[in-house]
């Protein structure tokens, strides 16, 4: 079996999520052997920085690379991980599986032929906490986990109007495609990826879209409201065909405080889990003595992780070992791409929308 290290690993769009990856393979002492990007000016910044070659096209980065990493827009996901997968290479998809529903399909009957492998950045399931949670839940502490409040609020957030990030065409959609898929992720792997039956949603575009958009930070530079045609905001239900439910909220501007916040329900215990801290609290009621109470709520403290680093360990392992990984799987991403599709389509049919 190859060592997790020596498997040779190259970058497909050299943006900043591309960079923040290979500045975390580096730092692992993994083999990061090249980067692609159609822009001279990526190419040159990401060599500087890392001393590795980077080519124009891909099938070159190919060439020397036992897998790929593919941080591009959502837009180009499909063409990258397809001629990946085609070259016979693993493939760590960054999150949204793809901008479209249709493209997502494409790229999973894709992998489902395809000598290698493709898994889904969703690197919130590697944070300590929220494997701490599974272990609880694993163990029957929760006895049936019911319900999930999931939010991911930002008060302002909007990452640079006018960048891809805003635009439908090549995101395929806003502050739900973007940041929401977390959410929704996270919260079914909560659930244990139920089936999905029927979903209802509302999308708002509130304030990316003024001209006198109030923002204390932005990420990228602020181009104004023409480059806009998204939504900042989404509102959801989802229902399981197990009786199992979320309730989602999301934002990337919203007039109320920021929340990271998701609720755990279960029948015996229960858990509140800050994706922005990290924070993670237990709740417990039961019968002593007589008498009826509630535990205390009890925080556990979880070790410092870095869920990008687990998650880049997980896929080289799996690499190596020439096995799938079982986590972050292609058939759970394209559930998650249903329900951003369904939550849209609720939205502009002012109705539910049924999956089954």
């Amino acid at each position: 079996m190859t060592n997790a290290n020596d498997v040779a690993v190259g970058i497909v769009g050299l943006g900043g999520i591309g960079h923040h990856h290979a500045t975390k393979l580096v730092d692992r002492g993994a083999n990061l052997v090249g980067g692609m990007d159609i822009d001279a000016d990526a190419r040159s910044r990401f060599h500087e920085e890392f001393d590795v070659h980077a080519y124009e096209d891909e099938e070159d980065l190919y060439e020397v690379c036992d897998a790929v990493l593919v941080t591009t827009p959502n837009r180009f996901h499909e063409g990258y991980a397809l001629s990946a997968l085609d070259a016979g290479l693993d493939v760590l998809l960054e999150k949204p599986l793809a901008h479209t529903l249709e493209s997502a399909e494409r790229i999973a009957e894709a992998a489902h032929d395809a000598e290698g492998f493709c898994m889904v950045g969703f690197n919130n399931r590697f944070a300590e906490p929220v494997q701490v949670v599974k272990h609880y839940q694993d163990e029957g502490r929760f006895g049936e986990t019911t319900h999930v409040e999931a939010n991911y609020i930002r008060r302002r957030g909007v990452p640079g109007r006018g960048s891809w990030f805003t635009s439908k065409g090549v995101a395929g959609g806003g502050a739900l495609i973007d940041i929401g898929v977390h959410a929704i992720d996270l919260a079914l792997y909560f659930l244990d990826h139920p089936e999905v039956v029927e979903v209802t949603g509302e999308t708002r575009s509130e304030f990316g879209n003024r001209e006198d958009y109030a923002f204390v930070h932005m990420w990228g530079d602020d181009n104004g409201s023409d480059g806009f045609d998204v939504e900042d905001s989404a509102s959801a239900f989802i229902r399981g065909a197990d009786g199992s439910t979320v309730s989602l909220e999301v934002a990337w501007a919203t007039n109320r405080p920021t929340n990271d916040e998701f609720v755990i329900r279960g029948t015996d215990a229960g858990a509140t889990f800050d994706r922005g801290s990290d924070e993670l609290t237990l709740h417990e009621a039961g019968i002593g003595g007589g008498r009826h109470h509630h535990l205390s709520d009890t925080a556990v403290e979880t070790r410092e992780s870095d869920s990008h680093a687990a998650e880049q360990a997980t896929f080289l392992a799996a690499v190596a070992e020439g096995e799938a990984p079982t986590i972050n799987t292609l058939e759970e991403a394209l559930s998650v791409q249903r329900v951003i599709d369904a939550i849209y389509e609720s939205s502009e049919r002012g109705e539910a929308v049924r999956l089954d």
